[in-house]
């Protein structure tokens, strides 16, 4: 009996110390008294540079709740908070060797991705559509039948683009552009009488173009709406839940539509475009019920 009255009390202290070791990136943030933000200087207006070379956007607004879930974790007050520059190329493997903590940008979660890195739940949901000049009343991918019609080399626009040409039968003559600016200006010029991409960068290169209210973006889409996400470390539970609980609090309150108002549809900084991008419906069901999924069909249900 003493040798078992021993051994519980062995347990219950030993508990407490297990119970509060720290592991993965918390544990990196504590011993170093900051995180790392991974950000992409160009990628309106999730995450870019403002005027005075400040990283800003509608992903660093969410990053920072993790910021904050991630104090309130570690009872500490105060973490530096350092952001570097990531590409598409670098993103993940900066991810992977413990450069970055979390990439906060325009990042399309898929299972691809998902064997290298992990994801919080998706903030964002991008589909491929197209632009056209309102004067044209092309309003519909069957209206694009016979036209000339622009995406860029190489690209999955443009793989989509291709896809829907041949599965209608719509004998598009399909244009490839080096550039995103390249594309747009076939488009304004009326080389081509459409111009295919992600929703919300076409949003973009409109705002940014001589006349807004001229071009118009179809309502039907090419491909599925992908989700966005947050990065982070792959096999780091103890941090991913920190961050799916942060964005989850933060998705299912009013303060998320605010947030999003903010970036897609008020002006922004430097320049005060306005994207007038409203929260889409599926979107909206997404924040309602946040999700990893990286499957584009789950976000349909």
């Amino acid at each position: 009996m003493r040798l078992f009255a021993m051994m519980i009390v062995a347990a219950l202290t030993t508990v407490p110390a297990n119970a509060g070791e720290l592991t993965g990136t918390l544990q990196k943030i504590k011993e170093t008294n900051r995180i790392i933000l991974g950000i992409q200087e160009a990628s309106v207006p999730f995450s870019y540079l403002d005027g005075d070379q400040k990283a800003i956007g509608y992903a660093l607004d969410i990053c920072m709740k993790i910021v904050d879930a991630a104090k309130r974790e570690l009872k500490v007050s105060n973490i530096a908070v350092e952001t570097l520059p990531v590409t598409s190329s670098n993103r993940i493997p900066l991810m992977m060797n413990g450069t970055v903590d979390l990439v906060c940008s325009s990042t399309t979660n898929n299972a691809e991705r998902q064997r290298q890195v992990a994801f919080t739940n998706s903030h964002f949901l991008s589909a491929t559509r197209f632009a056209a000049r309102k004067s044209d009343n092309i309003t519909t991918i069957d209206q694009l039948k016979g036209k000339a019609v622009v995406a860029i080399s190489g690209s999955t626009n443009m793989v989509q683009l291709n896809q829907v040409n041949t599965a209608r039968n719509l004998g598009i003559t399909a244009l490839a552009a080096k550039d995103q600016a390249e594309a747009f200006l076939m488009l304004e010029t009326g080389r081509a009488a459409a111009y295919v991409l992600d929703d919300v960068q076409l949003a973009v290169a409109i705002a940014r173009s001589k006349d807004p209210s001229v071009y118009m973006i179809s309502e039907e889409t090419l491909s599925r709406a992908e989700p966005y996400g947050i990065m982070l470390r792959k096999d780091d539970a103890p941090f991913k839940a920190v961050a799916d609980r942060a964005t989850a609090e933060l998705y299912t309150s009013p303060e998320i539509e605010a947030i999003y108002r903010k970036w897609f549809e008020s002006p922004v900084p430097p320049n005060s475009l306005n994207f007038k991008t409203p929260m889409s419906a599926v979107l909206r069901k997404a924040l309602a019920h946040p999700s990893d999924s990286p499957d584009p069909a789950s976000y349909e249900r």
